[in-house]
C-alpha cells in the first residue's frame, strides 16, 4: 500500500519536512514504486501535469511528485487542485471532513542578526532556503464548483502524439547524432546520441529516450548550467541522472505519453544519495521541472508561430 505523505510534530519544521518528503519517496522506491512513474493503467485520472484549476498554472518540483502520489493513491478523477479559498472563490466549497494534500514552495529567510551585520560590512545580506507548507484539495474533493471546472478532460488522441513529440524534438535545435547503440549526451561536444529508432520495440520509447537525454542537455553551461562533471559512479553523476529523469518524466507527462523508467540500474544509487542528503530528491525534483519547462518553451513558441503564420494567411486572403 502506497505511503501517504505525512506530517510529523517537532520543534524544527524546516528540517523535518524535508526528511519526510525524502521519507516518502525512499520507501516509494524501496517497494519498487518509482514516483514520477505513477501506474497510470490502474489510475482513474487522465495523464496529466497536476495543475492548479483556478490559475491553471502547473505545479512544479517536489509538488509534481506529491500530487501525482495523491490522485493514484486516492483514487482522484482528476489532476487539478484547489486550495481551500480559491474554491470559495470559484462558488463552491471543499467536501465537510475532506483531508487536503500538503504541498510545499521554497522560501528563504535571512536573520535579523544577518541583515545587520550585512548592513555594517556594506554587502547583501545572505538568507537561509526553507520550504513552507499549505492544503490542497482535489476537485473530486469539492462540491458547487462550476461545471467548467469539472467537466471530463479528453483523453490525448495517440495519433497526435508521436507528431507533437517529433515537433518538440526538432523544435530544440539540438545537435543529434542517430547511430550505434546506446543512448546518452556528449557533454564536451555537446551532442545527443541516440540508436536509430529501428532499435526500440515500442517507437514513443525512442521518444522517451531522447526526451530523456534532451534532460542532460538542457544542464549545459549556455543553458541552464547545472553540474555535469561527475565521472559515471560518481555522486554528481547520479544526481545529474536523477533530474535527467524526472525531466524527461515531466515533458512526457505534458505531452500525454505515459513515463516509464529510463535507467532503473541507478535506482540504489538514487536511494543512497537521498539516504546522505534529505534535500537532495527536493532540489532534483526543481532542477528536473526547470529543465521540462525550458524544453517544452520550444513548443510553445512553435504553436505561437503556427498561430502566427495561420492569422497571416487569413489576412492576405
Amino acid at each position: 500500500m502506497a505511503r501517504k505523505f505525512t506530517r510529523r510534530r517537532a520543534s524544527s519544521d524546516r528540517p523535518t519536512l524535508y526528511q519526510d518528503i525524502t521519507d516518502t519517496i525512499i520507501a516509494e522506491l524501496e517497494a519498487g514504486r518509482v514516483p514520477w512513474v505513477q501506474p497510470w493503467a490502474s489510475a482513474k485520472a487522465t495523464l496529466q501535469m497536476p495543475h492548479n484549476a483556478s490559475s491553471n498554472r502547473c505545479y512544479s518540483g517536489i509538488n509534481v511528485l506529491i500530487l501525482w502520489h495523491a490522485v493514484v493513491s486516492r483514487g482522484f478523477s482528476s489532476n487539478a487542485f484547489l486550495t481551500f479559498r480559491q474554491a470559495l472563490e470559484l462558488g463552491g466549497n471543499v467536501c465537510k471532513g475532506a483531508v487536503g494534500t500538503t504541498v510545499v514552495y521554497a522560501h528563504r529567510f535571512t536573520p535579523g542578526d544577518e541583515r545587520r551585520k550585512a548592513t555594517e560590512e556594506g554587502r547583501e545580506p545572505g538568507s537561509i532556503p526553507f520550504l513552507k507548507r499549505f492544503t490542497v484539495f482535489n476537485i473530486d474533493q469539492c462540491e458547487g464548483l462550476p461545471d467548467a471546472y469539472t467537466a471530463e478532460i479528453p483523453q490525448c488522441d495517440p495519433a497526435e502524439i508521436l507528431p507533437e513529440a517529433e515537433a518538440l524534438i526538432t523544435a530544440t535545435g539540438a545537435d543529434f547524432r542517430i547511430g550505434g547503440d546506446q543512448a546518452y549526451y556528449d557533454v564536451a561536444n555537446d551532442r545527443v546520441c541516440v540508436p536509430p529508432p529501428s532499435r526500440y520495440f515500442e517507437p514513443i520509447n525512442w521518444n522517451r529516450t531522447v526526451f530523456h537525454e534532451l534532460g542532460h542537455w538542457t544542464g549545459s553551461r549556455s543553458r541552464l548550467d547545472r553540474d555535469q562533471t561527475g565521472a559515471f559512479g560518481s555522486d554528481k553523476y547520479g544526481r545529474e541522472e536523477l533530474v535527467a529523469e524526472m525531466a524527461g518524466a515531466f515533458v512526457c507527462a505534458a505531452l500525454g505519453i505515459e513515463p516509464t523508467v529510463r535507467h532503473s540500474d541507478y535506482i540504489g544509487a538514487w536511494l543512497d544519495i537521498m539516504r546522505a542528503d534529505d534535500r537532495a530528491i527536493v532540489r532534483a525534483a526543481s532542477a528536473a521541472s526547470k529543465a521540462a519547462d525550458y524544453l517544452l518553451a520550444f513548443r510553445d513558441t512553435n504553436e505561437r508561430a503556427a498561430k502566427g503564420a495561420a492569422f497571416d494567411e487569413r489576412r492576405a486572403a
